[in-house]
């Protein structure tokens, strides 16, 4: 029986990991045994425990408690407890997903003592290094053992970066194997969607049933933590409502909601307390937020999730970032950029509003894209 670890950390990979461990438990349960570690780098116990509860994940063996900190003492918190935990349990291999703090912190732990590293949604690139999540994917990219690439864009990145796509011999960090796997959030969309249907009540608690409403997303800090930026969101929200009369929905994450009671202007907090049309939530659970994005005239959001989601469920989006490494869904006229732009996001809406001719072709897989992986985990360690 082979042993691996598996490092959560964020709300996001929370919810890719279901996809693994459902593999794992179909599939390979006679062959791998998974150990589960949550580094606590999400520190919000309301925002976290519930997608283990939800989406059926087993409960993390480990806990390591690291809460929020600057990027330099989180990292050093999750290396620390990450190298330990490693020497303790001797796994053969280590699972990281997408570019948070926890990722690269697990990265740079296994790589010192030459433990294989498994990069679920390796070759992503905003091409963009201001943003953390950038460095983290990169440098996560280039320690890794096994990469394993959710489109045929993320593929492209590594060969321009001098990846080789030849996977002879074994893999190693001097020589990884890179493979076009698809997407195990398209795996868990599928999955999840039937789950949503019978589960969520969402939509007759937000008497949202049989109406016409736009769901937003607001949480990237480059958004929350300028005025400019955040007010210009909200003006353009809000003059969307007016135009459409659709509903605006709006789960809040909490660090959102303390950045516009203060940075919001005094307008603008007069109006979002006026507009019954505009709806203010409760963070939504994962099934909860598949029914939204289900039932949606529109998504407009600042999350890579959310983009690739509204793809998913066929929903136009509009992107509150100046770039986005789903370039596939812009470039096929599913979604557009509007940045913090107060006049690009009202035309983006007010254009993907009226547009009919949407194409949906196959970017993201077969919706097995974890069966693969893990496949390819266990040639690796045998």
């Amino acid at each position: 029986m082979k042993k691996i670890i598996t490092i959560i950390g964020a709300r996001p990979q929370i919810i890719k990991a279901a996809a693994i461990s459902r593999a794992i438990k179909n599939h390979f349960n006679d062959v791998i045994e998974e150990l589960i570690v949550h580094t606590g780098q999400h520190y919000d116990d309301n925002m976290s425990a519930i997608f283990f509860e939800e989406l059926g994940i087993p409960q993390p063996h480990f806990n390591l408690q690291v809460g929020s900190a600057s990027h330099g003492q989180q990292t050093a918190r999750i290396i620390e407890g990450i190298e330990k935990l490693i020497i303790d349990e001797k796994p053969n291999g280590i699972v990281i997903y997408g570019d948070t703090n926890s990722t690269i912190a697990a990265a740079l732990a296994a790589a010192k003592i030459h433990l294989p590293i498994f990069h679920i949604e390796a070759g992503l690139r905003s091409f963009n290094k201001s943003m953390p999540e950038e460095i983290n994917r990169i440098l996560s990219d280039h320690i890794s053992t096994v990469l394993f690439c959710p489109t045929s864009t993320a593929i492209e990145n590594l060969k321009k970066e001098g990846f080789s796509m030849e996977n002879n011999g074994k893999a190693m960090i001097d020589k990884p194997h890179t493979y076009l796997c698809g997407d195990i959030m398209y795996d868990n969309s599928l999955y999840f969607s039937e789950v949503s249907d019978e589960k969520s009540t969402i939509l007759s608690n937000e008497s949202l049933v049989d109406k016409k409403f736009i769901l937003v997303t607001i949480h990237r800090n480059a958004n929350t933590d300028e005025a400019d930026r955040l007010n210009a969101i909200f003006n353009a929200l809000m003059y969307i409502q007016n135009v459409t009369d659709y509903t605006i929905v709006l789960p809040l994450h909490p660090r959102t909601k303390k950045m516009m009671d203060s940075l919001l202007s005094t307008e603008n907090r007069e109006q979002l307390n006026s507009n019954a049309k505009i709806k203010i939530i409760p963070p939504a659970g994962f099934l909860d937020i598949i029914a939204l994005e289900k039932n949606a005239e529109l998504i407009i959001t600042d999350s890579g999730g959310l983009q690739k989601e509204a793809f998913f469920f066929q929903k136009p989006c509009v992107i509150l970032r100046p770039e986005t490494e789903w370039v596939e869904i812009v470039q096929n006229g599913n979604a557009l950029i509007a940045d913090a732009n107060e006049k690009r996001i009202v035309e983006a809406a007010n254009s993907l509003l009226v547009k009919s001719d949407f194409t949906y072709p196959t970017l993201f897989g077969d919706g097995k894209a974890a069966e693969f992986i893990v496949s390819k985990i266990i040639e690796t360690i045998a």
